[in-house]
């Protein structure tokens, strides 16, 4: 009881005792069980080794180590031996690089995805503003058209000129008759 009287005369409670948490500050490090890597730097190396994983060259490598490896352990001196007639561990070193393999190709063909995902999305978007500006422009054609309709053109102006013309010959042919008549 004695303590408490003594915590509320110095203004200390149990709120008090603890640091206080900053909400507008990033939190100290802590300390980590697991070792902290870079996703990105990671994903970069797993595509250079899958992309080595799928050439010639890896099959080519690959086949002269099992190659080597089989012919060393059947016909090097028995006590330089280190893999036996079943080849256990020639087994066990293949299925370990598969286990590793495969991974870091499923996880370069993630990234391939995303990587296309986000280009498929940037050319909807381009098709959508191209198609979006064909309309724009089909409106403003179909706007001068229409607007074109009430102004004359080249053609229409040389029509009505010949059309002139003609009853304009048509009148000088004809005027000694209505000159006749007049008189």
């Amino acid at each position: 009881m004695r303590s408490k009287a003594a915590a509320s005369a110095t203004g200390s409670t149990a709120l008090s005792r603890s640091p206080r948490v900053r909400l507008d500050q990033p939190r100290s490090d802590r300390r980590r069980v697991l070792p902290v890597y870079d996703p990105e730097a990671f994903g970069r190396l797993s595509e250079r080794v899958a992309r080595f994983l799928g050439t010639g060259r890896f099959i080519v490598y690959m086949t002269l180590v099992i190659i080597v490896w089989v012919l060393w352990n059947i016909f090097a001196p028995t006590h330089l031996r280190f893999d036996e007639y079943p080849f256990i561990f020639l087994t066990l070193m293949l299925s370990l690089q598969a286990s590793y393999a495969a991974p870091l190709i499923l996880l370069a063909q993630n990234r391939q995805d995303d990587r296309d995902r986000v280009n498929l999305e940037q050319d909807r978007k381009q098709n959508e503003r191209s198609i979006a500006d064909t309309e724009y422009l089909t409106r403003e054609i179909a706007a001068l058209r229409m607007g074109l309709g009430e102004v004359a053109t080249r053609d229409w102006i040389r029509s009505e000129f010949q059309d002139l013309i003609k009853e304009m010959d048509e009148r000088r042919l004809f005027p000694a008759e209505s000159d006749e008549g007049d008189r």
